[in-house]
């Protein structure tokens, strides 16, 4: 059986108030398009979320908001900063929560810990041109989805799935790419 895994790290933020806590952060400009965007990329891809779990830190939250405001959000505070192992762990304890085994759970949330889950995840076996593309660099609003050879999320590990899908912001706007 497989399962998939999405992972969306949230839009760029806003660093304009300084005296702002990090976990306060909202979108800038930029991000806001970069969700819109992103999110009509996500809808068109022919995945069927059962289960979308985020980080509730408001970068995240205004991300989902602006790019996917018709999901069902759980938001985690486990997930805020997590490191790929929490992440791991939350997946698998929501999951068993669920009235039915989802097949599909998108994760949103923060680097480094969204780009280590494809680095811990992704079989050696099953490294390819997208995880290459992946693991150089997780920018902001990228949209990955991994493919896990499991039957249930329980069984989560190290090694157990493949790298199927990869877009960054800049891939459908190369105006939302680096800036010198």
């Amino acid at each position: 059986m497989t399962k998939y895994l999405g992972i969306y790290r949230h839009a760029k933020s806003d660093w304009g108030d300084g005296s702002q806590r990090d976990f306060d952060r909202g979108l800038n400009e930029r991000g806001e398009k970069g969700a819109a965007l992103m999110g009509d990329h996500i809808r068109s891809h022919d995945l069927q979320w059962d289960l979308v779990i985020a980080s509730p830190a408001v970068r995240v939250h205004d991300t989902l908001e602006r790019g996917l405001p018709e999901f069902d959000v759980i938001y985690d505070q486990r997930l805020y900063l997590a490191a790929s192992d929490t992440i791991e762990e939350v997946v698998q304890a929501l999951a068993a929560e669920a009235d039915e085994e989802p097949e599909a759970i998108l994760v949103a949330g923060h680097n480094p810990g969204l780009q280590e889950v494809i680095l811990d995840l992704v079989s050696p076996s099953h490294e390819n041109d997208l995880f290459k593309e992946a693991t150089v660099k997780f920018p902001t609003a990228s949209y990955a989805v991994l493919e896990c050879n499991i039957d249930s999320w329980a069984a989560l590990k190290n090694y157990c799935a493949k790298l199927v899908h990869f877009t960054r912001p800049r891939d459908l706007d190369p105006d939302l790419g680096p800036q010198d």
